[in-house]
C-alpha cells in the first residue's frame, strides 16, 4: 500500500476537508462500551453513494481494507477499526437525507447515515408511522440499523429492521453500486440479495439506502406499568395481552428489580410509578380506535390479571409525557450500567415458552460460580429476546471482573442458550466480540456457507474484515 497515494486518492473523490487523519478521532475510533479503541489510516467521509463507490474502489485498488461506520453506538466492536492504523474508517454520517416518500405505496427511501429518530420524525410528518424504535435512537442510523438487522422494542408487531425493509442500494468490494430500492412488496426474480445484506455488519457491502414499509399512524398509543411477582406471571400476562389486545399489542418489556434498581441509583430524578416489584412489565398497545375504547381494553386486560393473581399494583398512562416517562426508565436501563461500571453483556434469544426455566437455570449457575455477581435482567420477552447481563460483586473492581471471567460466564450463558434452542445474538449482532463464540457454536456446515459467501462476494476480503468470520 502506498499511504501518500491512497490518502491523495481519497481527497480527490471527497474533498481534502473529509479526510480526517489527525486530531482527536476518538468519536470514531471509541466504540460506545469503550471496549475497543481504533487507529484508522483516515477517517473518510464521503457525502453521495458515488463517492462511496470512489472510496471502496481506490482501497480495493491499494489492497487496504475499510470499516463502515453509521452512528458508531454498536455493541460488539463491529463498526471501529483494528489499532494496526492501516484500515480506513468510512463514516456515512453524511449521507443523511430522506430521499422521497411515496404515500400511495406507503413507502420512505432514506440514507444509510439519516439518525433513526429523523427518519421516524420525516415519517410522522407525512402522517404514517415508521415503527422501528430503540433506546439508541437519537444517535443510531438507518444503515447501522440495517447492518445489525436491528430489533427493538415493536417487534411483536412490526418485526425487525429485515421485516421493514423492501429494497437497499448497496456498494460492494469492487466499488459497484447496485440499485435494488424497489418498493415491491413481493419479487420472486431469483436469490434475495436484500435479506443477505440485512444483517451482514458491512462485511459483504455497503448499505448506502434503503426503502422502508411505513404503516398508519395509530390514533391511540396506550402504555402501563404492571408490577408481577416472578418471570412466570409475566409470561402469563404476555399470553393473556396477546389474547386481548391481539395485533393492537406493540411491546411488551420486562426489567427485574435490580435493573430498575440502578437506574433509580444513577438517576434519582426519574419518576417510579409504582413501588418496588421483584419483576416489572412495560406494556404498549397502539389501535386506529377510539382512544377511549383503546383505554377500556388496557383497563380490562390489567383487571383480569390482577383477578387471577398474575399482576400486582399497575399504573397506565393518562398522557403523552406519562407515556414517555414509562418508556424513559426502560431505556435508561442501559445507561444506568455504564455509570456503574464495565459489565458482560448477552444478548440473547430463546422460545417464549423456555424463558423462566433458563433464568431460573442460569441465575443459580452464575451466582454459585460468582458470589456477590449482580444480574441485570431486561429486555423484550415479547418476541423473545433478553439482555441478560452480569455486573460485578461489589467487592470487585468491574474491569477486573470483566477481564478475569468474561469467558467463563459467557461459557455458562451460552451453554444455558444452546440447551434450549436459542441463539447467542438477537439484535446486537456478531461483531468482534461473539466472533470466535459464533465459530464454536454455529454448525460447520452453516459456518462453511457463510464463509463461501464472503469469499465469493469480497474476495479480497476488504470489507470489515475480522467481524462475524475470522476468514
Amino acid at each position: 500500500m502506498n499511504r501518500d497515494a491512497l490518502l491523495t486518492a481519497l481527497r480527490s473523490h471527497v474533498g481534502p476537508a473529509q479526510v480526517l487523519t489527525e486530531g482527536d478521532l476518538s468519536a470514531y475510533e471509541l466504540d460506545w462500551r469503550k471496549r475497543w479503541r481504533g487507529r484508522s489510516l483516515a477517517v473518510v467521509r464521503p457525502g453521495s453513494t458515488a463517492e462511496v463507490a470512489q472510496v471502496v474502489r481506490s482501497c480495493a485498488q491499494h489492497g487496504t481494507s475499510l470499516v463502515p461506520q453509521g452512528g458508531n453506538t454498536g455493541l460488539v466492536g463491529g463498526g471501529v477499526t483494528d489499532a494496526s492504523g492501516l484500515q480506513v474508517l468510512l463514516s456515512l454520517a453524511r449521507l443523511n437525507r430522506v430521499r422521497t416518500i411515496d404515500a400511495a405505496n406507503s413507502t420512505l427511501t432514506a440514507e444509510a447515515g439519516c439518525v433513526l429518530q429523523a427518519v421516524q420524525q420525516a415519517a410522522e410528518q407525512a402522517g404514517y408511522l415508521f415503527p422501528l424504535s430503540l433506546a439508541a435512537e437519537g444517535s443510531c442510523t438507518l444503515g447501522g440499523n440495517l447492518a445489525t438487522n436491528a430489533g427493538g422494542t415493536q417487534v411483536l408487531r412490526f418485526g425487525n429492521a429485515r421485516e421493514l425493509c423492501l429494497g437497499l442500494e448497496v456498494v460492494n468490494a469492487q466499488g459497484e453500486v447496485w440499485d435494488g430500492l424497489t418498493g415491491l412488496r413481493k419479487d420472486n426474480t431469483g436469490y434475495d440479495l436484500r435479506d443477505l445484506l440485512i444483517g451482514s455488519e458491512g462485511t459483504l457491502g455497503i448499505i448506502t439506502a434503503a426503502t422502508m414499509k411505513l404503516y398508519p399512524l395509530p390514533t391511540a398509543v396506550i402504555a402501563a406499568l404492571v408490577a408481577c411477582r416472578d418471570l412466570n406471571d409475566c409470561v402469563a400476562l404476555l399470553e393473556l395481552a396477546q389474547r386481548r389486545l391481539g395485533s393492537a399489542l406493540t411491546g411488551f418489556e420486562v426489567m427485574e428489580s435490580f435493573a430498575l434498581g440502578l437506574v433509580a441509583r444513577h438517576y434519582p430524578q426519574l419518576a417510579r410509578p409504582l413501588p418496588d416489584a421483584r419483576w416489572t412489565v412495560l406494556l404498549e398497545t397502539g389501535d386506529s380506535d377510539d382512544e377511549g375504547a383503546v383505554r377500556a381494553r388496557v383497563e380490562a386486560l390489567l383487571e383480569a390479571a390482577m383477578e387471577r393473581g398474575i399482576a400486582g399494583d399497575a399504573a397506565l398512562a393518562h398522557n403523552v409525557a406519562q407515556r414517555r416517562a414509562m418508556w424513559h426508565l426502560r431505556e435508561s436501563i442501559p445507561l444506568a450500567q455504564a455509570e456503574e461500571g464495565p459489565n458482560i453483556k448477552h444478548d440473547i434469544a430463546l422460545p417464549v415458552s423456555a424463558i423462566v426455566d433458563f433464568v431460573s437455570h442460569t441465575d443459580a449457575a452464575l451466582l454459585a460460580a460468582f458470589p456477590g455477581a449482580r444480574i441485570v435482567n431486561f429486555g423484550h420477552l415479547g418476541d423473545g429476546n433478553l439482555h441478560y447481563n452480569l455486573q460485578a460483586p461489589d467487592t470487585l473492581a468491574p474491569q477486573e471482573f470483566l477481564a478475569r471471567h468474561e469467558h467463563e460466564v459467557n461459557e455458562i450463558v451460552y451453554d444455558a442458550v444452546a440447551a434450549r434452542g436459542g441463539s447467542i445474538s438477537a439484535e446486537h449482532g456478531i461483531g468482534q466480540l461473539k466472533r470466535d463464540e459464533l465459530a464454536q457454536r454455529k454448525s460447520p456446515v452453516a459456518l462453511a456457507m457463510m464463509r463461501a459467501i464472503k469469499r465469493a462476494l469480497d474476495p479480497r476480503n476488504t470489507l470489515n474484515p475480522g467481524r462475524i468470520l475470522r476468514r
